[in-house]
């Protein structure tokens, strides 16, 4: 059994850095993104400081209770989503969804899959980045705004992509 649970966002990912790390490493994916605002109503709580609603992306459950599991059988889980804002983003939900602590070093970020980029990465983990979580959510949130508030009065659609 692994001691350390990685997630990353891509299954063809998982296979590559699963090999480089060794055996007491699992690697799993999330599939990108397991949470988001909803499509089907505002998002954002104008009377709590405009803070984001987020639920679990429909079809996401299967695969947060697979991560909850795994995270629950490891000493460690490591969070390896891609490094941008997005990528920030999706750790910062799933530490969310898989109740982490954020104040651990859980994020490890590598700019190519190689076996020496990843091995170095898990030399320096670090915390969440909220300042790209936050960024990430800004746009979110005004996305929401415009598409459940503003665009009917310029003629758009306000029905969420």
């Amino acid at each position: 059994m692994a001691d350390y649970l990685v997630i990353v966002e891509s299954p063809a990912k998982a296979k590559t850095i699963e090999k480089y790390l060794g055996k007491k490493y699992q690697v799993k994916a999330s599939m990108g993104h397991v949470r988001d605002l909803p499509k089907s109503q505002m998002g954002v709580d104008f009377e709590h400081n405009f803070e984001p609603k987020y639920i679990t992306i429909r079809g996401k459950g299967p695969v947060l209770k697979e991560l909850k599991q795994a995270a629950k059988k490891a000493k460690k889980v490591y969070l390896a989503a891609d490094p941008d804002r997005e990528g920030e983003a999706i750790a910062w939900h799933l530490a969310n969804s898989l109740e982490l602590d954020q104040t651990d070093d859980l994020r490890v970020v590598f700019n190519e899959i190689t076996k020496d980029a990843v091995k170095e990465s898990f030399k320096h983990p670090r915390k969440i980045d909220m300042d790209l979580v936050d960024a990430q959510q800004a746009g979110g949130c005004l996305t929401d705004l415009w598409v459940t508030t503003l665009a009917p009065f310029f003629g758009k659609k306000s029905k969420k992509a």
